[in-house]
């Protein structure tokens, strides 16, 4: 009965947020064309191509999860998964009144208001009904409880963690302890020692959610919580503990329709590559097309400081240590490179020229680079690439360094913004700005990738260790 009324109320739920969307999507219309109405012809081709819009959302909002459960999952996750719903929404909505022949007779101007306005109507009432839940959460109500199964460390983290972040709406109501002899996971919750006395108390208690907390080795406990939860509708939810085995936090992913945990693989999911490579390539070519007066006058600066190309390429490793050639503005004295031998520019090196002092100080020579972000090769934020006699040399003695090669290398990253930058003449310094690429690419976030962009920008490109 109770498992009837939940899931009728979920339904209920989802179709009062549909309704919301297609609402919001109106509305924000109609403002639009009041605000900018110009030409009272265009109004029906308006409606059409709003019809169009919530026709193709109603479609695609379900097929990008835009409507399932976000209890106790990222929020700027589900933001962005309904940005990419909606830009897709928008992009078949155009195709259709394309068409018909209709794109034609819609302002650019008001399209792109409604667009933005609806974006931003439809994330805000999203972030607000989750936080509104998160109060009543808070508070003790609409809370799924959480029976736990586990011992030690890991699953004594777990169980803090839920009671942490109560807005998640989940709340632990018991333990079963997997290691008799061992002291109690928490005070104030029971903690069952017998599997069967455990069940008994989660039937009892009408628990939906089992959290099976153990190590991988563990697969005979697992097989036993799973035999004795088979006639029961209870969700068993394994959480395994892999800290200690995972390079980038252990992610799932799905191979030939089976669950996988990621051990050693790129730390970041196919979705979100996407979506930082259409930011990059929008953000370069921004970029390019504002700094165009600049980019022309350190060209000629280079080019009167002496003799030589104004850009100046270097083979380096990308993603997947595939090679690609790097641009920058050529910042020393052209010469002849000797096979196999790069060397790093040291402080006050007398190959360096007056102004490529001044541009290796600013970081100004690194403005080219935004053409291999244009062209796929390249990040805006990422691990430094170094030069191809670096990698190999660091590889073998800086631990992790291979990992970098992970993701596309960056304009900037972590460890340039926090000081680690410049030349490398000893292990330890490389090994530190290693370690800071690593933390960047296990804490990959949209917001982090945002905190370096402007940290970068707010902080200037000059540095003492810029030389």
């Amino acid at each position: 009965m109770g498992v009837s009324r939940n899931e009728n109320a979920r339904e209920l739920g989802e179709l009062l947020v549909r309704l919301a969307d297609v609402l919001l999507i109106g509305s924000t219309a109609i403002a639009t064309s009041l605000l900018l109405s110009d030409d009272v012809r265009e109004l029906v081709v308006r409606g059409a191509l709003v019809a169009f819009s919530i026709v193709f959302s109603l479609i695609l909002f379900p097929l990008f999860g835009v409507y399932r459960s976000w209890r106790g999952r990222s929020k700027p996750r589900m933001a962005s998964y309904l940005g990419f719903a909606w830009a897709a929404a928008q992009l078949c909505a155009l195709a259709a009144m394309f068409a018909f022949r209709l794109t034609m007779s819609v302002s650019r101007m008001w399209w792109l208001c409604w667009v933005i306005g609806a974006a931003v109507a439809l994330m805000v009432f999203r972030l607000t009904v989750h936080a509104v839940l998160g109060k009543l959460r808070q508070a003790g109500h609409d809370l799924r409880e959480v029976a736990v199964v586990g011992a030690g460390r890991h699953c004594a983290r777990l169980v803090r963690k839920i009671a942490e972040l109560p807005d998640s709406g989940f709340r632990a109501v018991a333990i079963f302890n997997t290691q008799p002899l061992e002291q109690s996971i928490h005070d104030d919750l029971p903690d069952y020692r017998d599997l069967a006395t455990f069940a008994e108390r989660v039937r009892k208690t009408d628990v939906r959610e089992v959290w099976v907390a153990l190590p991988m080795s563990e697969e005979s406990t697992l097989l036993r919580i799973l035999e004795e939860f088979k006639g029961d509708l209870v969700n068993v939810r394994f959480i395994p503990d892999v800290r200690s085995l995972a390079m980038f936090g252990g992610q799932m992913t799905d191979l030939l329709g089976a669950p996988a945990i990621n051990l050693m693989a790129s730390p970041i999911s196919s979705f979100d590559l996407l979506r930082k490579a259409i930011f990059d390539r929008l953000f370069a070519a921004i970029a390019l097309v504002a700094l165009v007066p600049l980019l022309v006058v350190i060209a000629v600066a280079v080019k009167l400081s002496s003799e030589g190309p104004v850009l100046f390429t270097q083979r380096r490793k990308g993603v997947d240590g595939k090679v690609f050639r790097i641009f920058k503005f050529r910042t020393m004295r052209a010469q002849v490179a000797q096979a196999g031998v790069v060397r790093q520019a040291a402080r006050k090196d007398p190959r360096v020229t007056r102004v490529g002092s001044f541009l290796r100080r600013t970081s100004l020579d690194e403005l080219p680079q935004f053409l291999n972000v244009l062209r796929g090769e390249m990040s805006v934020v990422g691990p430094r690439p170094h030069a191809l006699e670096h990698d190999d040399q660091y590889q073998k003695s800086v631990a992790g360094y291979i990992h970098r090669y992970r993701v596309k290398p960056g304009i900037t990253g972590w460890a340039q913004i926090n000081g680690f930058r410049g030349e490398t003449d000893q292990i330890e310094k490389m090994q530190c700005r290693v370690e800071h690429d690593l933390y960047y690419m296990k804490n990959w976030s949209f917001g982090l990738d945002m905190r370096i962009v402007i940290a970068t920008v707010t902080k200037g490109m000059v540095h003492r260790n810029a030389y």
